[in-house]
Protein backbone atom coordinates (compact mmCIF):
# COMPACT_ATOMS: atom_id res chain seq x y z
CA UNK A 1 0.00 0.00 0.00
CA UNK A 2 2.86 2.39 0.81
CA UNK A 3 4.49 1.80 -2.58
CA UNK A 4 1.20 2.51 -4.36
CA UNK A 5 0.81 5.71 -2.34
CA UNK A 6 4.32 6.83 -3.31
CA UNK A 7 3.57 6.20 -7.00
CA UNK A 8 0.28 8.11 -6.90
CA UNK A 9 1.72 11.06 -4.99
CA UNK A 10 4.89 11.12 -7.12
CA UNK A 11 2.80 11.38 -10.27
CA UNK A 12 1.55 14.77 -9.07
CA UNK A 13 5.08 16.09 -9.43
CA UNK A 14 6.53 13.98 -12.23
CA UNK A 15 3.65 14.45 -14.68
CA UNK A 16 2.97 18.11 -13.93
CA UNK A 17 3.93 20.62 -16.64
CA UNK A 18 7.17 22.36 -15.84
CA UNK A 19 10.56 23.42 -17.15
CA UNK A 20 12.01 19.90 -17.02
CA UNK A 21 9.08 18.61 -19.09
CA UNK A 22 9.53 21.31 -21.72
CA UNK A 23 13.31 20.81 -21.81
CA UNK A 24 12.85 17.05 -22.21
CA UNK A 25 10.51 17.54 -25.14
CA UNK A 26 13.07 19.81 -26.80
CA UNK A 27 15.87 17.34 -26.07
CA UNK A 28 13.81 14.50 -27.53
CA UNK A 29 13.63 16.32 -30.85
CA UNK A 30 17.41 16.26 -31.07
CA UNK A 31 18.42 13.14 -29.15
CA UNK A 32 15.39 10.84 -29.25
CA UNK A 33 14.53 8.73 -26.20
CA UNK A 34 18.16 8.91 -25.07
CA UNK A 35 17.64 12.61 -24.38
CA UNK A 36 14.91 11.71 -21.89
CA UNK A 37 17.10 9.03 -20.33
CA UNK A 38 20.06 11.34 -19.75
CA UNK A 39 17.86 14.16 -18.48
CA UNK A 40 16.40 11.61 -16.03
CA UNK A 41 19.93 10.63 -14.98
CA UNK A 42 20.81 14.28 -14.37
CA UNK A 43 17.58 14.74 -12.42
CA UNK A 44 18.30 11.66 -10.28
CA UNK A 45 21.88 12.82 -9.64
CA UNK A 46 20.44 15.76 -7.73
CA UNK A 47 17.29 14.16 -6.38
CA UNK A 48 18.81 11.15 -4.60
CA UNK A 49 21.30 13.20 -2.52
CA UNK A 50 18.46 15.59 -1.65
CA UNK A 51 16.31 12.69 -0.41
CA UNK A 52 19.21 11.46 1.74
CA UNK A 53 19.81 14.96 3.14
CA UNK A 54 16.14 15.23 4.10
CA UNK A 55 16.22 11.74 5.65
CA UNK A 56 19.14 12.81 7.84
CA UNK A 57 17.46 16.13 8.65
CA UNK A 58 20.11 18.42 7.19
CA UNK A 59 18.34 19.99 4.21
CA UNK A 60 16.32 22.69 5.98
CA UNK A 61 18.57 25.46 4.64
CA UNK A 62 17.35 24.71 1.13
CA UNK A 63 13.81 25.80 2.03
CA UNK A 64 14.79 29.19 3.46
CA UNK A 65 13.09 32.02 1.60
CA UNK A 66 16.30 33.77 0.61
CA UNK A 67 17.80 30.54 -0.73
CA UNK A 68 14.60 29.74 -2.65
CA UNK A 69 14.62 33.21 -4.21
CA UNK A 70 18.27 32.89 -5.26
CA UNK A 71 17.69 29.45 -6.77
CA UNK A 72 14.62 30.73 -8.59
CA UNK A 73 16.54 33.65 -10.13
CA UNK A 74 19.50 31.50 -11.21
CA UNK A 75 17.16 28.80 -12.49
CA UNK A 76 15.18 31.36 -14.47
CA UNK A 77 18.35 32.69 -16.09
CA UNK A 78 19.41 29.15 -16.97
CA UNK A 79 16.00 28.47 -18.52
CA UNK A 80 16.24 31.60 -20.66
CA UNK A 81 19.66 30.47 -21.87
CA UNK A 82 18.32 27.00 -22.67
CA UNK A 83 15.42 28.61 -24.55
CA UNK A 84 17.95 30.62 -26.56
CA UNK A 85 19.89 27.47 -27.49
CA UNK A 86 16.67 25.71 -28.47
CA UNK A 87 15.48 28.61 -30.63
CA UNK A 88 18.94 28.89 -32.21
CA UNK A 89 18.74 25.23 -33.21
CA UNK A 90 15.44 25.91 -35.00
CA UNK A 91 17.18 28.36 -37.33
CA UNK A 92 20.36 26.36 -37.74
CA UNK A 93 20.60 25.09 -41.33
CA UNK A 94 22.85 22.28 -40.10
CA UNK A 95 20.61 21.22 -37.20
CA UNK A 96 21.16 17.51 -37.58
CA UNK A 97 24.92 17.61 -38.11
CA UNK A 98 25.96 20.51 -35.91
CA UNK A 99 24.16 20.03 -32.59
CA UNK A 100 24.98 22.91 -30.26
CA UNK A 101 22.29 22.23 -27.67
CA UNK A 102 23.13 21.68 -24.04
CA UNK A 103 23.99 18.17 -22.85
CA UNK A 104 20.79 16.37 -21.71
CA UNK A 105 22.55 15.22 -18.52
CA UNK A 106 23.70 18.76 -17.70
CA UNK A 107 20.22 20.07 -18.51
CA UNK A 108 18.59 17.54 -16.18
CA UNK A 109 21.06 18.31 -13.41
CA UNK A 110 20.83 22.09 -13.70
CA UNK A 111 17.06 22.33 -14.06
CA UNK A 112 16.63 20.11 -11.01
CA UNK A 113 19.24 21.75 -8.76
CA UNK A 114 18.06 25.27 -9.66
CA UNK A 115 14.34 24.60 -9.24
CA UNK A 116 13.29 25.73 -5.73
CA UNK A 117 9.79 24.34 -6.26
CA UNK A 118 11.19 20.84 -6.81
CA UNK A 119 13.16 21.20 -3.58
CA UNK A 120 10.07 22.51 -1.78
CA UNK A 121 8.07 19.47 -2.98
CA UNK A 122 10.58 17.09 -1.43
CA UNK A 123 10.90 19.18 1.73
CA UNK A 124 7.12 19.18 2.15
CA UNK A 125 5.28 16.30 0.50
CA UNK A 126 8.38 14.16 0.07
CA UNK A 127 9.52 14.59 3.68
CA UNK A 128 6.27 13.07 4.94
CA UNK A 129 6.82 10.02 2.71
CA UNK A 130 10.44 9.76 3.88
CA UNK A 131 9.37 9.76 7.53
CA UNK A 132 6.80 7.05 6.85
CA UNK A 133 9.32 4.92 4.96
CA UNK A 134 11.78 5.23 7.86
CA UNK A 135 9.11 4.22 10.37
CA UNK A 136 8.25 1.07 8.38
CA UNK A 137 11.62 -0.23 7.20
CA UNK A 138 14.26 1.96 8.84
CA UNK A 139 16.92 3.30 6.47
CA UNK A 140 16.14 0.46 4.05
CA UNK A 141 12.86 2.27 3.54
CA UNK A 142 14.69 5.07 1.73
CA UNK A 143 15.67 2.59 -1.00
CA UNK A 144 12.07 1.35 -1.22
CA UNK A 145 10.73 4.89 -1.37
CA UNK A 146 13.19 6.12 -3.98
CA UNK A 147 12.83 3.07 -6.21
CA UNK A 148 9.05 3.48 -6.07
CA UNK A 149 9.41 7.12 -7.09
CA UNK A 150 12.29 7.36 -9.53
CA UNK A 151 11.04 4.82 -12.10
CA UNK A 152 8.13 7.15 -12.84
CA UNK A 153 10.51 10.02 -13.67
CA UNK A 154 12.47 7.80 -16.05
CA UNK A 155 9.37 6.29 -17.68
CA UNK A 156 7.68 9.64 -18.23
CA UNK A 157 10.71 11.60 -19.47
CA UNK A 158 11.91 8.82 -21.78
CA UNK A 159 8.37 8.42 -23.16
CA UNK A 160 8.04 12.18 -23.67
CA UNK A 161 11.39 12.43 -25.43
CA UNK A 162 10.52 9.49 -27.69
CA UNK A 163 7.13 10.94 -28.63
CA UNK A 164 8.60 14.30 -29.63
CA UNK A 165 11.36 12.58 -31.61
CA UNK A 166 8.74 10.96 -33.85
CA UNK A 167 8.18 14.29 -35.60
CA UNK A 168 11.83 14.79 -36.49
CA UNK A 169 11.36 13.24 -39.93
CA UNK A 170 9.92 16.56 -41.09
CA UNK A 171 12.31 19.52 -40.91
CA UNK A 172 9.39 21.96 -40.95
CA UNK A 173 7.59 20.24 -38.07
CA UNK A 174 10.90 19.80 -36.26
CA UNK A 175 11.75 23.50 -36.38
CA UNK A 176 8.21 24.56 -35.50
CA UNK A 177 8.25 22.35 -32.42
CA UNK A 178 11.65 23.68 -31.40
CA UNK A 179 10.34 27.24 -31.57
CA UNK A 180 7.21 26.41 -29.58
CA UNK A 181 9.25 24.63 -26.93
CA UNK A 182 11.78 27.47 -26.81
CA UNK A 183 8.95 29.91 -26.11
CA UNK A 184 7.51 27.60 -23.44
CA UNK A 185 10.87 27.21 -21.70
CA UNK A 186 11.39 30.99 -21.85
CA UNK A 187 7.98 31.55 -20.24
CA UNK A 188 8.96 29.30 -17.34
CA UNK A 189 12.24 31.20 -17.09
CA UNK A 190 10.44 34.53 -16.86
CA UNK A 191 8.09 33.07 -14.24
CA UNK A 192 11.05 31.86 -12.15
CA UNK A 193 12.73 35.29 -12.28
CA UNK A 194 9.44 37.07 -11.54
CA UNK A 195 8.96 34.84 -8.48
CA UNK A 196 12.50 35.57 -7.33
CA UNK A 197 11.84 39.32 -7.49
CA UNK A 198 8.23 39.52 -6.28
CA UNK A 199 7.49 36.18 -4.50
CA UNK A 200 4.55 35.77 -6.89
CA UNK A 201 4.01 33.55 -9.92
CA UNK A 202 2.93 34.69 -13.35
CA UNK A 203 1.79 31.18 -14.27
CA UNK A 204 -1.20 29.43 -12.65
CA UNK A 205 0.83 26.28 -11.81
Amino acid sequence: MFILKVILISSSGALAPGPLTAATAASGLKHGWRGGFWISMGHAAVELPLVLLIAFGIATVLTREDVAMALSFIGGAMLLFFAYLTAKSAFNTETFTNDQSASPFVTGTALTALNPFFIAWWAGVGAALIREALSIWGFAGIAVLYASHVWLDFAWLIFLAHVTSLSSFSMKIYRSLLLVLAILVAVFGVDFIHFALTAEHLLPF
